[in-house]
């Protein structure tokens, strides 16, 4: 027997940050504070300018400032302050953080064969597991959603957080390779509707000129 929903989804946009430097030439992040670089300040403008039809309540973002400067040129675009959410935030790469991954590669191998075969429990040597980061990023998710019951919200956030709500939303576990993309100012739809949730599009770069960078392996 076929379910029939009872309530309206609740449709939440994700939106990767723009592109910054360190992006471009492949360094790790984590929660260094980057900001946009010319490139990823246009993408969050283009970004913005998409979203316009789209009927958004409300615009949240990760409160680094790759995140945040996204989240403020979008919010400027639809006419709303951001809401800063700082459980959006990058993962914790510890000990690989500034390094690129040829450079993490080479200083930490044990360590990056840990991250590469997607260890779950691994933390960068004081740095944050997927799990630790599955329970900060999804129970903010559900928070968000609980609060906008049958609209449309805005979430500006990172590869590493993209990555934990796409396995989160299909079910799959942390350990399974990633077969999805996470360009930079990409748009991913996701819905919830009588506590189910599913993707409704997810990469959607076709509001950028020149495509984006895509999150490397995570």
């Amino acid at each position: 027997m076929v379910e029939i929903p009872t309530s309206q989804p609740t449709r939440i946009c994700l939106v990767r940050h723009g592109e910054t430097e360190w992006n471009a030439a492949r360094r790790i992040q984590g929660q260094i504070d980057i900001g946009l670089n010319e490139i990823g300040m246009r993408q969050a403008e283009a970004a913005g300018r998409w979203l316009r039809g789209a009927g958004i309540a409300a615009v949240y973002g990760s409160d680094l400032k790759r995140a945040w400067a996204t989240a403020q040129a979008i919010g400027r675009a639809l006419g709303l302050v951001p809401v800063a959410v700082p459980e959006m935030r990058e993962r914790r790469y510890g000990v690989f953080e500034g390094l690129t991954y040829d450079e993490a590669k080479a200083k930490y191998p044990a360590g990056y064969a840990a991250f590469e075969g997607r260890n779950a429990n691994y933390d960068f040597e004081n740095g944050e597991s997927l799990l630790a980061m599955f329970e900060r990023v999804t129970g903010k998710l559900q928070e968000i959603a609980a609060g906008h019951p049958g609209q449309n919200v805005v979430v500006v956030l990172h590869g590493g957080v993209l990555d934990i709500i796409n396995r989160f939303v299909r079910g799959n576990s942390l350990e399974t390779p990633r077969d999805f993309l996470i360009p930079n100012a990409g748009l991913n739809w996701i819905a919830a509707v009588d506590g189910r949730w599913h993707i409704e599009t997810w990469a959607e770069t076709e509001h950028l000129e020149a495509g984006a960078l895509d999150e490397l392996p995570s």
